[in-house]
């Protein structure tokens, strides 16, 4: 993974008041929960003492207590108190697991995957999203690395032929360009598709900004928006579960519709289109070898993948600034 960066792991309503949520993101086990007031806690899923999941423990006020031994952890990572030597015994320094920042943001929660600080960024996020737009979300595993997955939301030349019968319908297999824009860990790019006619597609030199509302924009690390119109948009969430196995969240968010029953429905109706989608783009993806994706691959480019050519570098440049028990991941 990347350091140093928020990532967005799980939809807000799957962590629950005072209940226990054991997860496994970024190749590490975790366990999660919201506490009365709301405030999140996130730790390694594995008591100091002798491996158990605390995941399958439960709350004990805002502590967490381990079901092997009753050892209770705070939401530092600390245990304050082992059962077996008394309330009143100090508990040694070592008996402590690690505690992950977490922050919740429009319905999602992020998790910093880096070092510690006394004050973190603030979360990259599209700006063009608030809390007036309402939304469905499709939670779909995938047996691939988030990057792969990633890459297929930066792929226009496949639409027509994975979704002939949904977003790709009229065969347009000309991809001119396109136009990429990168900086700040971002990636926006826009393209114009057009049937075939004879011509050769456009190069991306050959391209300037199209004069058009609709573009992709990527953010780092696991974001990734489909800006329709104004008022319409599709969001992609690339959580990373481990080297092999992803999941990926869909969500499409709208506030043309605003009267609660029909907004309802126009929403169950998007996320059964971005379900059917999504699921579309699974079918192939899983089928690419290898599953993680890297700079320099034996594979054979087209003009059309510039996108996920800039992907690549700047992953690999973010990569980069990783220490050095976290490279190559």
């Amino acid at each position: 993974m990347i350091w140093n960066q928020w990532y967005a792991i799980l939809d807000s309503k799957e962590v629950k008041k005072n209940k226990l949520l054991g997860v496994k993101r970024l190749g590490e086990r975790l366990v999660i929960w919201r506490n009365g007031d709301g405030t999140l806690t996130c730790l390694a899923d594995k008591c100091a003492h002798r491996g158990a999941a605390l995941c399958r423990g439960k709350l004990a006020g805002k502590e967490v207590e381990c079901p092997f031994h009753g050892l209770r952890y705070d939401a530092t990572g600390k245990c304050t108190v082992i059962p077996s030597r008394g309330a009143s015994v100090p508990v040694p320094e070592n008996f402590k697991v690690k505690a992950y920042p977490v922050r919740e943001h429009l319905g999602f929660i992020w998790m910093w995957w880096g070092d510690e600080r006394k004050t973190y960024p603030d979360i990259k996020f599209f700006q063009n999203i608030d809390d007036k737009f309402s939304y469905e979300t499709h939670a779909c595993p995938w047996s691939m690395h988030y990057s792969r997955c990633v890459e297929n939301q930066l792929d226009a030349p496949h639409v027509p032929f994975v979704h002939p019968d949904t977003i790709g319908r009229g065969h347009a297999t000309i991809i001119d360009g396109p136009y990429v824009e990168t900086g700040d860990g971002e990636i926006k790019f826009y393209p114009e598709m057009r049937k075939e006619d004879g011509t050769p597609s456009k190069l991306p030199k050959e391209m300037e900004r199209p004069d058009t509302r609709m573009y992709l924009h990527f953010i780092f690390p696991n974001v990734w928006e489909n800006n329709i119109i104004d008022k319409l948009k599709v969001v992609a969430y690339f959580v990373p579960v481990d080297e092999e196995n992803s999941v990926v969240y869909v969500r499409g968010y709208q506030k043309f519709v605003t009267i609660p029953g029909l907004r309802w429905l126009v929403n169950k109706i998007s996320n059964r289109l971005n379900q059917k989608i999504l699921h579309q783009d699974k079918a192939v993806v899983e089928t690419q070898l290898p599953k993680k994706t890297n700079l320099n691959m034996k594979e054979n480019l087209f003009p059309a993948d510039s996108p996920i050519i800039a992907y690549r570098k700047m992953r690999h440049e973010l990569q980069g600034q990783n220490p050095s028990e976290k490279q190559g991941n």
